[in-house]
């Protein structure tokens, strides 16, 4: 059954409104999805009727509270089917999240002289990290290049895994090319050498299932507010019995069991990892997305989203002019693209003035600019509650944006 693009349009409010006296097209997804009436009716709710601290409090609004974080914790396990919710950890978002890993994992198993692998389509929040490690711990990084249609080259992957490698990063979507990388493949082979992979699935988490014990990742991250949840939270998955061997990112209220002036001993997973006031609301507003997600079915997400996206690779690549960069053909629907001579900063402005919202620059992924010898591209990144009419305006504002500039 197909999606009911109508109503699913009347459940995100955000959609409904006019800039410049033009209808609103908001395709600037992969920077932060809108939220559906429900996410920000639970949150004004919480806020309302429920607003106390978790874990701490004994009466009745703590414990209401608490109850509700806990069972967002248990939504948030189920929609990644990870073994148990002691694996899901609550973060301000993806970048916190490796941050943690990066620190943690770094502190325990990282040594002068090691590895960290990562690929040169990452996002600046998985690069890093990793950098600041290797310096704190004289490591080094190694990267998987890519093809210029945006696919990794795999086969330079083998050689890169040593017995000094010591964590495998990748990002699961290019949030610049839309490229979904064979990530399977990847594990598997850094599995067999014993090196545990983490996978960045910030820009794919909204566009299919993903169920990590299929995947047999070792850690798993994504933005809340990239998945049509509140800003401010995220979601660290890591195999509880890795998570059982690191030390904890941070110290402070709710991360602990004892503290004496002479030591502290820290509280059990998941907790040992969410130090200090967490953000409750974030994370319950981010299980009510996954339950509107959910009741919507990501099978007819992702059918939808092919459709999208096949008409808007079609659309573009008939363009006189315009140079999509990123042709993989496992995808997303992200598409960054250049018109000739034009800068993407002139045609964002243009195109924003005709009520389309993209995003310009390097979209955080300044090595991929580097590799196609660019200063930035012009990017639309869409979502289910996009449709054809949007794609048609966003290429008719394109060939006006030409006319105008050329």
């Amino acid at each position: 059954m197909g999606l009911n693009i109508k109503q699913i349009r009347s459940d995100f409010p955000i959609l409904h409104q006019q800039v410049y006296n033009k209808p609103l097209i908001y395709l600037d997804n992969g920077a932060t999805t809108q939220k559906p009436q429900v996410v920000i009716d639970t949150v004004r709710e919480l806020q309302e009727t429920r607003n106390s601290s978790i874990h701490r409090g004994v009466h009745y609004l703590s414990d209401q509270m608490t109850d509700r974080y806990e069972a967002a914790r248990e939504t948030v396990r189920a929609f990644l089917n990870a073994a148990s919710t002691n694996e899901i950890i609550f973060t301000s978002g993806a970048t916190g999240s490796i941050n943690a890993v990066a620190f943690s994992f770094g502190e325990k198993f990282v040594t002068a002289g090691d590895e960290i692998v990562i690929s040169e389509m990452e996002h600046h929040s998985n690069i890093v990290p990793w950098q600041m490690l290797c310096d704190r711990k004289g490591a080094s990084i190694k990267v998987i290049p890519f093809y210029d249609n945006g696919e990794l080259i795999l086969e330079k992957l083998d050689d890169l895994l040593t017995d000094r490698t010591r964590i495998v990063a990748l990002t699961h979507a290019s949030n610049s090319m839309g490229t979904i990388n064979p990530v399977k493949e990847v594990i598997k082979k850094a599995h067999a050498k014993g090196i545990p992979v983490l996978l960045d699935g910030a820009q794919m988490v909204q566009h299919g299932e993903v169920d990590v014990r299929e995947l047999d990742c070792d850690f798993y991250i994504f933005s809340s507010h990239k998945i049509f949840g509140p800003t401010g939270s995220g979601v660290l998955y890591g195999k509880e019995s890795i998570l059982e061997e690191l030390p904890p990112y941070q110290g402070g209220g709710d991360m602990v069991d004892q503290v004496t002036f002479e030591r502290t001993s820290y509280n059990t997973l998941p907790f040992k990892f969410e130090a200090g006031t967490t953000n409750y609301t974030g994370a319950i507003g981010l299980a009510a997305a996954l339950d509107y997600l959910q009741s919507i079915g990501f099978e007819a997400i992702g059918r939808y989203e092919q459709e999208l996206t096949g008409y808007t690779l079609e659309k573009l690549g008939g363009i006189d002019g315009l140079k999509i960069y990123g042709t993989a053909a496992n995808r997303i629907s992200v598409f960054s693209f250049l018109m000739q001579n034009i800068h993407p900063y002139d045609a964002g402005m243009i195109l924003d003035k005709m009520g389309i919202a993209v995003r310009t620059g390097t979209h955080c992924t300044q090595p991929v600019m580097d590799h196609f010898g660019i200063d930035g591209t012009i990017r639309a990144s869409l979502v289910f509650y996009n449709t054809m009419e949007e794609v048609d305006a966003l290429i008719e504002g394109i060939q006006r944006t030409i006319q105008m500039l050329s």
